[in-house]
């Protein structure tokens, strides 16, 4: 085969950075874009998404030479949209790493420009299709007996275990200083026991008051004997004279095996005219009891707020903050006990936390 030397011809350099005089740039490229046009940039992203993993394996973008890019932009927001769209569960600082742009200038997109925020993931109690369905129906039930003035004066009960142990909050706990080895080790650390000494609490709240804490003896078991003989029969027994001066009322217990107990239902049968009953307290539901939602983290967090070195320094803080506290937040906590319930009915027996 000839070549350009062959038959005469020069061969003169191409002008640099001159694509308009390559005809197959001006012209034949130009004829493979024309039935590209209008196609929507998401759908060459894609494209782009399929080709990275053919070549790496996985979705991620190629690393980027040079400092973070900071500049929001509208195809920034879009892109940030569409991964949060496809997983939620994204943080910010990984979406930023694999943008290869400041966590700063991904803060601003989502906060800023999507109105969204960040959230911390909680560990619940697992919930059947039958749980939710008793949920509903029963927290219907209790919600139509509060519209009628049935639980106007309702006694929220509950137990806990309080350990020596300083209370934490993982969101709320933190140290200022100039840097990690600067921080003494009584504020850097919280130290943690295997096995911490503790103490069991039995309390109920009213929207009216509230009777001293109930503190289970050491090594004692709570069964359907020792609760009516700890708890209902000195305590529980008496709460209409002592509280709501002759007027009636209702307990509610959870469905602790001991709460639930034939002996324990009985009992109640024939010493408290009202309670509800184990088959009309909605199953799992730790989230529609005021000592839970409310009571029960307020008192630990102020009551345990040092660790202490004995469980008598930890009985003495509990009552002490448990006779500080104001009857104006316990009344708080019980009075939204109906909208819980409105609650529950709109998620279908699902999470309201």
């Amino acid at each position: 085969m000839a070549t350009i030397d062959d038959l005469g011809f020069k061969c003169l350099p191409h002008p640099p950075y001159t694509p308009d005089l390559a005809s197959s740039d001006y012209w034949l490229f130009e004829k493979m874009k024309r039935p590209l046009r209008g196609k929507r940039f998401e759908d060459f992203k894609r494209l782009e998404t399929i080709n990275r993993y053919k070549e790496t394996g996985n979705t991620v973008d190629k690393p980027r030479s040079g400092r973070p890019c900071s500049v929001t932009t509208s195809a920034l927001k879009k892109v940030v949209r569409e991964r949060i769209r496809r997983n939620p569960d994204h943080s910010m600082r990984k979406m930023a790493l694999e943008l290869n742009i400041s966590r700063r200038a991904i803060q601003k997109v989502v906060k800023r420009d999507l109105g969204m925020r960040s959230f911390k993931r909680k560990k619940v109690q697992f919930l059947s299709g039958s749980v939710k369905e008793k949920r509903v129906s029963r927290s219907k039930s209790l919600l139509a007996l509060h519209a009628i003035g049935v639980l106007e004066n309702t006694i929220f009960s509950d137990e806990k275990f309080f350990t020596i142990e300083e209370a934490t909050n993982s969101q709320n706990n933190r140290v200022i200083s100039t840097s990690v080895s600067a921080i003494p080790d009584k504020f850097r650390y919280i130290s943690r026991m295997k096995t911490p000494l503790s103490v069991m609490v039995w309390a109920e709240v009213s929207a009216v008051g509230r009777k001293p804490l109930i503190f289970i003896p050491p090594g004692v078991k709570i069964n359907a004997k020792t609760y009516q003989e700890l708890v209902l029969e000195p305590v529980v027994k008496g709460l209409s004279q002592t509280m709501f001066s002759g007027q009636q009322f209702v307990f509610q217990q959870d469905g602790a095996p001991a709460h639930t107990a034939n002996t324990t239902q009985d009992w109640l049968k024939h010493n408290i005219p009202n309670f509800i009953h184990k088959d009309e307290w909605p199953p799992y539901s730790p989230d529609l009891n005021p000592m839970d939602y409310s009571v029960w983290y307020i008192l630990e967090n102020k009551a345990c707020s040092v660790s202490h070195n004995t469980v008598s320094s930890l009985k003495i803080s509990l009552c002490r903050e448990w006779e500080k506290m104001p009857q104006e937040t316990l009344r708080a906590a019980v009075e939204g006990f109906p909208n819980r319930l409105r609650a529950v009915i709109s998620k279908k027996g699902g999470y309201i936390e």
